[in-house]
């Protein structure tokens, strides 16, 4: 393996750390002082860590933990203004849904997404791209209505609880999705960290 592909390999390493940083310290944040509010501050501050930093690790910001870092700023900010944890709960819900319906119905009209966002990772062919595309719009599309059901249903313990859940069910899906990477790059390609669904909080 050449010192670039060790390079790329490392910084989405870290990228994937820090993005999975705001929801952990948010997550510590919560059942440390049982405040929301509080937890909300730490998740606003740690989104915005998360966007610096990725940028000086990449000298980039990718798109999927841009549009998830921002969306942070935005709901947490609007969470702490009208101090609502309804806010911080429902981005889950708005992030997944628009990224499952952006994956859905690029495949739909024969176009591959994702390909956008992990086309400089690896290279499939379109047809493998495609069913890709559909795999992880199918993995935000459960995401978004699973947390809608805890929402309303749970009280907000439950629900932090729910949402540090999807960190590793993020991880592990992204892991099983290697073997089709795997089947369908071409030979002597190196597969690159699959980017897990799921860009932070």
């Amino acid at each position: 393996m050449d010192q670039q592909q060790t390079h790329k390999k490392r910084a989405a390493w870290v990228r994937t750390a820090v993005d999975y940083g705001a929801p952990i310290a948010f997550a510590i944040a919560y059942f440390t002082t049982k405040d929301f509010q509080t937890a909300t501050w730490v998740l606003v501050a740690a989104s915005g860590v998360a966007l610096v930093v990725g940028y000086a690790v990449e000298r980039r910001v990718a798109l999927l933990p841009l549009f998830s870092g921002v969306m942070a700023l935005i709901f947490g900010a609007l969470g702490l203004i009208f101090h609502s944890d309804v806010f911080v709960k429902i981005k889950v819900t708005v992030v997944n849904g628009a990224l499952a319906g952006f994956m859905i119905g690029g495949a739909l009209m024969n176009r591959a997404p994702l390909k956008a966002l992990m086309g400089e990772a690896m290279q499939l062919p379109d047809a493998a791209w495609r069913t890709l595309t559909l795999r992880y719009g199918a993995y935000f599309a459960s995401a978004a209505i699973l947390n809608e059901i805890v929402r309303l249903t749970q009280d907000t313990e439950n629900w932090v609880k729910f949402r540090v859940a999807l960190l590793p069910l993020a991880i592990i899906f992204s892991l099983t999705q290697v073997p089709f990477m795997m089947k369908h790059m071409a030979k002597g390609d190196e597969p690159a960290p699959p980017e897990p669904p799921d860009a932070g909080f």
